[in-house]
């Protein structure tokens, strides 16, 4: 069964724009994991827009399911995932001042860097993923890495899904079973929400997990947080 693991990192947007301590994001993840997710999803940029290196430490001792830690692997990261020891990393390619993660690891060029970073994390007992596009040949790479698991950055996927679900689904069909036809697990992640998670659920022959944060905490806006998890899970059903 694919896992909905939940990126809080909105909730921290909000609390930030005005500051203090509402809404409370440890809170907010403790609710999460009660309504039914199966994970908790943060990316701790350098500049703190959202989720802070003290939200990182306050939102570990809530989990009790596992914890995913987004970022670009630069010395704080790596250091704040080594004392952290999360369920899993995943290795994002946006260096700071990026709006948001909008493209995939080029893991051909990157292949030794990643390789590296991705023993260190395993040897600590993390799980390791790489976010990565389509391309059949960055997963060979990707495989040269070590790394357990990719998350296909489903962008282009939602782009196209309105005017043309099954040709916006067709590139991540074919790399879904490469991947695991070459050991890889299967994430997914970006601009998934109620409209298009079924369909790209459904056409892929394994999702390990998604993880969803901007439109799961919209949808909690008008839906409620319980009652939006609840409906993200039943369209992930088998």
């Amino acid at each position: 069964m694919t896992k909905l693991s939940v990126n809080i990192n909105k909730v921290a947007t909000i609390r930030n724009a005005r500051g203090g301590k509402i809404p409370d994001v440890r809170q907010f993840a403790i609710d999460c994991q009660r309504f039914g997710a199966d994970g908790i999803t943060i990316h701790p940029r350098p500049d703190e827009r959202h989720i802070t290196t003290e939200d990182v430490y306050a939102i570990q001792s809530v989990i009790v399911t596992e914890y995913n830690i987004e970022g670009y692997p630069d010395e704080r990261f790596i250091r704040l995932i080594e004392e952290i020891k999360p369920t899993q990393v995943t290795l994002v390619p946006d260096p700071p001042g990026v709006l948001t993660s909008n493209a995939g690891w080029n893991t051909i060029l990157h292949k030794d860097k990643l390789k590296d970073i991705c023993q260190d994390f395993k040897s600590l007992g993390i799980r390791t993923s790489i976010f990565i596009e389509t391309n059949l040949s960055l997963l060979d790479a990707a495989v040269e890495t070590g790394v357990d698991r990719i998350e296909f950055y489903t962008g282009p996927y939602a782009n196209d899904f309105s005017s043309n679900p099954s040709k916006a689904v067709s590139n991540y069909q074919k790399a879904c079973e490469h991947a695991i036809n070459v050991g890889l697990g299967i994430n997914a992640g970006h601009d998934l929400n109620l409209q298009n998670l079924r369909f790209f659920k459904q056409n892929l022959i394994q999702i390990d997990e998604v993880s969803i944060g901007h439109a799961l905490i919209s949808d909690a806006l008008y839906l409620g947080l319980e009652n939006t998890i609840q409906r993200y899970k039943y369209e992930l059903r088998d």
